[in-house]
């Protein structure tokens, strides 16, 4: 009754893991959509938005390596 507990809970831990990684790729990033709506705004002929400031690199984190 104890090992079979332990490997169902064994088992939900490891699908909680691997729903919960990664990264989506097909999403802007907040500076891409910045600019996209800046460029909207001028086709419009609406007011511009603040000039949006380029992100600084992306830093790697420690496990980066496991998601890639």
């Amino acid at each position: 009754m104890t090992g079979r507990l332990f490997s169902a809970l064994v088992v939900l831990a490891a699908l909680g893991v691997v729903a919960g990684c990664g990264r989506k790729s097909d999403l802007d990033t907040p500076y891409q959509a910045a600019v996209d709506a800046r460029k909207e705004a001028e086709k419009a002929k609406q007011p511009l938005p603040p000039e949006p400031t380029p992100p600084v690199k992306d830093k790697r984190f420690i496990l980066d390596g496991l998601i890639e």
